[in-house]
């Protein structure tokens, strides 16, 4: 049985080997037909040519140049030359070309998409080709540090989408120039977004600060391009200029005033487009008193003369009270160490209290000479804000703004009480005179001012009836 078995299994491998041997002459066959083949149209007159040409032929993602031989609303036909004709359909028109319209005969550069459709035409694509030729636009701005023109197409808080030539990109809000930089008060972002919209559909000269195309990042700046424009405008300043201007803004920290960089310019200098300039006023350079709030002296709109006080690169710092004379300089003429006065607590803390003793100038009641005149009291025990107290001088700094206080019981002399009552008595004077012109300025806006003179006199009779109380106690 073992013979039969091992007889068979020899037959099986001489039949296996012959047919291997068969199957291994057929592919010998197959492959000397091609070689065969190729020989032949290598050897053609085409097949030279083809050896011979440097044409590089086109594949997927190539860009590709055109003619355009035939335009309807959804398909443009292209004649590529040697590689036939191509047509770009739908989408790919219209997002490459915006509001540009072609016609027969105009050269086009489309990026192929595929080799051969369904139609034996090479499909293609304007919008790709004019994305890619953006990019490099914009990289050649960057690198030759070129100014754009971007539309906004629409504004978020945090600042504005542009876009150039089909590049969709971000202008934030810090790199606005001051003409466009939208001061609020209260930095209410809705009343940011409300004032950034009226810049959409506008077109803003900008500088390209930062691109990927990789990412499609696009960063611009408007600030950076007007920046040689106010660095123009700024060359004629100097410290010590007086400058007309208008209350821009107003912060926590001072107010911003926009202003021509010329006193004799005026509203039609303005408009004919005169380079118009943003610089600070601190609050300390607001007013010689004390200011914690900057909006209790200024507001947006208020015409206000400023002097320049300085100028680093593009930024300028103003002052309004180096224009007012300073109340200090004669303060020892109307103060003197030891004088008993009266004051109101303006502010306490925890070093002590200001105090002012007339609307211009204050001192301060340090908190040990307090303790040291009053033991175991707390201050706030003592005085309470908006108050008014007797005080004694303890020093007077002119030229420092500075005075010292401690609270006291002595009253104060018969000559520094009539001396108050004639400053009280000016003073009121001179608001009458201040309602005068106010009155007078609204009667020349055409304005009725019956109401102010009714609210004046109610106001008058009001004090009166309390002055004549006063007196009768």
């Amino acid at each position: 049985m073992g013979d039969i078995l091992d007889n068979l299994a020899q037959e099986v491998d001489k039949i296996s080997e012959k047919d291997m041997s068969e199957e291994k002459e057929k592919i010998l066959e197959e492959k000397d037909k091609v070689e065969e083949k190729e020989k032949i149209q290598t050897n053609s007159i085409m097949g030279q040519l083809f050896k011979k040409s440097s044409i590089c032929f086109p594949e997927l993602g190539n860009s590709i140049e055109g003619f355009v031989i035939d335009v309807s609303s959804n398909e443009i036909y292209l004649d590529l030359g040697i590689f036939g004709t191509g047509v770009v359909l739908g989408k790919e028109i219209k997002d490459g070309l915006g509001s540009e319209k072609l016609k027969i005969g105009d050269k086009v550069m489309a990026t192929i998409i595929e080799l051969e459709n369904e139609e034996g035409y090479m499909e293609l694509s304007i919008r790709e080709a004019s994305y890619e030729k953006s990019w490099d636009n914009i990289e050649e701005k960057i690198k030759n540090q070129e100014k754009v023109i971007v539309k906004i197409v629409s504004a978020n808080k945090g600042g504005l989408l542009v876009d150039i030539n089909g590049v969709s990109g971000f202008l934030p809000v810090s790199q606005l120039s001051s003409q466009n930089y939208p001061r609020v008060e209260d930095g209410d972002k809705n009343k940011i977004l409300t004032l950034l919209k009226k810049l959409v559909s506008q077109e803003l000269e900008v500088c390209i600060i930062d691109a990927d195309r990789e990412t499609e990042k696009l960063i611009v700046s408007e600030k950076a391009a007007q920046s040689d424009k106010d660095k123009e405008a700024i060359s004629s300043l100097k410290a010590g200029d007086i400058v007309l201007g208008e209350i821009s803004g107003v912060v926590d920290f001072g107010a911003f005033v926009k202003f021509v960089p010329n006193i004799e310019k005026n509203d039609k200098n303005e408009k004919r487009g005169e380079k118009r300039l943003e610089g600070l006023v601190h609050i300390s350079e607001l007013a010689w008193q004390l200011i914690e709030d900057p909006r209790t002296i200024v507001k947006v709109g208020d015409s206000v003369k400023a002097q320049i006080i300085g100028i680093d690169k593009e930024k300028i710092s103003l002052s309004i009270r180096s224009l007012q004379k300073d109340p200090w300089v004669e303060v020892t003429k109307k103060y003197k160490t030891g004088d008993i006065v009266s004051g109101v607590v303006n502010k306490i803390n925890h070093f002590g209290a200001f105090v002012y003793l007339d609307k211009d100038i204050h001192g301060l009641a340090h908190i040990s000479e307090m303790a040291k005149n009053y033991p175991g009291k707390s201050i706030n025990e003592m005085i309470k804000v908006e108050e008014s107290y007797n005080w004694k001088i303890l020093s007077i700094e002119a030229k420092t703004h500075r005075m010292g206080l401690v609270l006291t019981q002595e009253k104060i002399s018969e000559d520094k009480l009539e001396e108050e009552a004639k400053e009280k008595k000016e003073v009121k004077s001179k608001s009458k005179e201040k309602e005068k012109k106010e009155v007078k300025s609204k009667e020349d806006k055409g304005e009725k001012p019956k109401k102010i003179k009714k609210e004046k006199k109610e106001k008058d009779g009001k004090n009166l009836v309390k002055k004549e109380k006063k007196e009768k106690k």
